[in-house]
């Protein structure tokens, strides 16, 4: 057995609170935390290097007796919370403001996380390091750390930040960001149309796949542990290893759990496959279907309009591009734009006699729908299944199906 197959991993990182209303969910993670137990159920003992407070480190402590986590806590008072309303929502971030002392690990092979509350000077054999920052990313050596291998993970927004580029080409931040980093691999996650992976000789691009429900919070620092151990324990391809990871994501996203190897080689998810014009970049317009009469309504299509248009979708909303009016002021308007539109997200709680006409219109004429509704019967909800309507009733997972159907047309 290699050298590579025995030595631990070690994960250097954020522990965090985590709460969201809806998927309910309250758990101590963070991405260090999250990635040290990804890691950890597929075999491989974790060092795990945080800042911990008293509640934070006996949830950890107690999780890492049985997964096989060793912990190695810099103690603080109190621990960084995230809560969200939803999964896709920007969190609300509550805990200490002013910046803790850096922690210092030295280890062979390190997964890195960049963090809220601190920093990590990390010296290490090979390192994969995400910066986790969606508004000033850190390039790996700008503190003093230093790796002979490193793999830098980012998305694309992150990526066109730390590059200097952000609307060149994927491909040309990948090398720009090879040699700002003194890396050896980068990864630039890009939705739908998978990751780039460029291994400073070649790049490759390995697909996103489908899962059947999406839970969001965590997602990429899945992918990054996954990709960790594929790359850093068992010696493969960084492009081998970023595919075993979106797979292992997907997994994620369907069950919020973590793979082992026998739950992973039993699944197979769907590669989404974006259409041509989609990948040379073509936005889908989404007619954005619901009642907008009380206030909770109204929230709810704000929801569906900002997260629908973050993921690169155009949207038509009736309410914000017609408005109220008479049926002669505003029918024709909403039928001109479906008809305009390649397909629909409906919000179907309620049964809104105005959104069902929208529906089964839409369907008429062939486009797809998707229909988020978490509160009616089956029975309520017959026609829209039986005409094709892809029925959702978690609210991330409809906008997530919206946007692979529409990267697909």
């Amino acid at each position: 057995m290699s050298e590579a197959q025995t030595s631990h991993i070690t994960v250097v990182g954020g522990v965090y609170q985590e709460r969201c209303m809806r998927p309910q969910w309250q758990e101590v993670f963070g991405s260090a935390g999250r990635a040290a137990s990804a890691i950890a159920n597929m075999g491989v003992t974790v060092d795990l290097h945080s800042y911990f407070d008293k509640s934070t480190r006996d949830v950890v402590e107690s999780r890492g007796a049985l997964e096989g986590i060793n912990i190695y806590p810099t103690p603080i008072e109190e621990a960084v919370e995230f809560d969200y309303h939803h999964g896709l929502e920007t969190p609300r971030i509550y805990g200490p403001k002013e910046q803790l002392a850096p922690l210092h690990v030295t280890a062979d092979r390190v997964v890195f996380f960049g963090m809220l509350e601190g920093d990590a000077v990390v010296h290490g054999d090979r390192v994969v390091y995400d910066p986790q920052n969606a508004r000033e990313p850190k390039p790996f050596g700008a503190n003093g750390s230093t790796a002979r291998q490193l793999a830098v993970v980012l998305n694309r927004h992150e990526a066109g930040l730390l590059s200097g580029m952000p609307d060149a080409p994927v491909q040309d931040m990948a090398d720009a960001l090879l040699l700002k980093n003194a890396a050896q691999v980068v990864i630039i996650k890009q939705g739908p149309l998978g990751a780039l992976v460029h291994d400073g000789v070649s790049a490759h691009t390995v697909s996103a796949y489908q899962s059947e429900r999406v839970w969001k919070i965590g997602s990429g620092d899945n992918f990054v542990a996954h990709f960790a151990y594929r790359w850093l324990h068992e010696g493969r391809s960084a492009a081998e290893s970023a595919d075993m990871a979106s797979k292992a994501t997907a997994y994620y996203c369907q069950t919020k759990g973590f793979a082992t190897p026998r739950s992973f080689s039993a699944f197979s998810p769907t590669p989404i496959t974006p259409s041509a014009r989609y990948a040379a970049g073509h936005k889908p317009i989404v007619y954005l279907a619901g009642p907008f009469f009380t206030l909770a309504q109204l929230w709810m299509v704000e929801q569906a309009r900002a997260d629908l248009g973050a993921m690169g979708l155009q949207v038509f909303s009736p309410y914000h591009d017609v408005g109220h009016g008479s049926a002669d002021d505003v029918v024709l308007k909403d039928l001109d734009g479906i008809d305009k539109a390649d397909m629909v997200f409906a919000i179907g709680d309620g049964l809104d006699s105005g959104t069902i006409y929208e529906i089964g219109y839409a369907r008429a004429k062939n486009k797809p729908v998707v229909m988020y509704c978490e509160n009616e019967s089956a029975e309520n909800k017959k026609m829209m299944q039986g005409s094709g309507c892809a029925l959702c009733n978690d609210y991330v997972s409809a906008v997530y199906q919206t946007l692979w159907t529409a990267a697909s047309l």
